[in-house]
């Protein structure tokens, strides 16, 4: 997982007051919203990197002929309890195949990115009020996982034998060892 400084990130989004765009200039790395995305695909040019910020409530399909195109995709969590962006990420992931960057934004917190990494999400732009530190921690935090994910989708009764007894010991030793985030 990639921890993104908005000061150092070179995607950017259009700005201005007066409403959508009567055209976009086409440069590497702009981030666009779906309907501009939609309104100037036909004159992007093929090799320069573009993404697009899907909304949570907009469905995936609506973007997916466009994937091969895209290098990133971000998603938008306007609540923390609102957990659509997860599926968004696991559908772009194993539906449509999508290799490009998954970022999220918005109340990204650092008691989701764990789950964020195992939906898909290669990058975050953590909540300001957010600890890097701990972030970093949450990822490492549990040794193993019993169900399958998009990181790794064989759940863990579909292993090879002595797998679970191994990831119990493990987390055994990680507990035993007063591990917190």
């Amino acid at each position: 997982m990639k921890f993104i400084n908005l000061q150092k990130d070179p995607w950017r989004t259009l700005g201005g007051e007066d409403g959508p765009a009567a055209y976009i200039d086409p440069r590497p790395h702009l981030l666009l919203t779906v309907e501009q995305w939609h309104a100037f695909r036909a004159q992007w040019p093929q090799d320069m990197p573009v993404g697009v910020m899907l909304a949570n409530d907009v469905e995936v399909k609506d973007i997916a002929d466009d994937l091969p195109r895209l290098t990133l995709v971000q998603l938008h969590f306007p609540k923390w309890v609102d957990g659509r962006a997860y599926s968004q990420a696991h559908t772009l992931r194993m539906r449509y195949r999508f290799t490009g960057e998954v970022r999220a934004t918005g109340e990204a917190l650092v008691d989701m990115v764990l789950l964020m990494a195992r939906s898909g999400f290669t990058s975050v732009v953590l909540r300001a009020d957010q600890s890097l530190e701990a972030a970093h921690r949450a990822l490492t935090f549990f040794p193993g996982f019993y169900q399958g994910g998009v990181d790794d989708p064989t759940p863990l009764f579909a292993k090879p034998p002595g797998t679970a007894d191994a990831l119990v010991r493990a987390q055994e030793e990680f507990l035993n060892a007063g591990a917190s985030i």
